[in-house]
């Protein structure tokens, strides 16, 4: 898989998996309808799935994918949440993107 497509893939991967915590926080913390739990179910469902779409090993594709979620959890912090991320945010993101690289460039030497 090229690089933009796993990318892009992680991503889906990632909102799947926070929008399917974020409608049962909603429905829990917010007194909103407990019929938010069928798209939240449906939404971790699509999460799982998408993790199947990678060709390498599920362990690797589990931990490089955490350096991802946490971008998108900085982001869905920053546009959903409105909440200004801290300079401790981004270098904790960055320093798990580094890490994310390091597991993937491994995936190729090993399979």
């Amino acid at each position: 898989m090229d690089l933009i497509k796993t990318l892009g893939l992680f991503v889906a991967t990632a909102l799947a998996e926070i929008v399917g915590c974020y409608l049962p926080y909603l429905w829990l913390k917010q007194d909103r309808s407990a019929w938010l739990l069928v798209p939240a179910a449906a939404s971790l469902a699509l999460f799982a799935w998408l993790l199947t779409l990678h060709p390498t090993a599920a362990g690797r594709v589990y931990a490089a994918y955490g350096g991802v979620y946490v971008g998108v959890a900085i982001l869905w912090l920053w546009l959903i949440d409105r909440v200004t991320p801290t300079a401790n945010d981004w270098i904790g993101l960055a320093v798990c993107l580094l890490g994310m690289a390091i597991i993937m460039s491994g995936s190729k030497a090993q399979g």
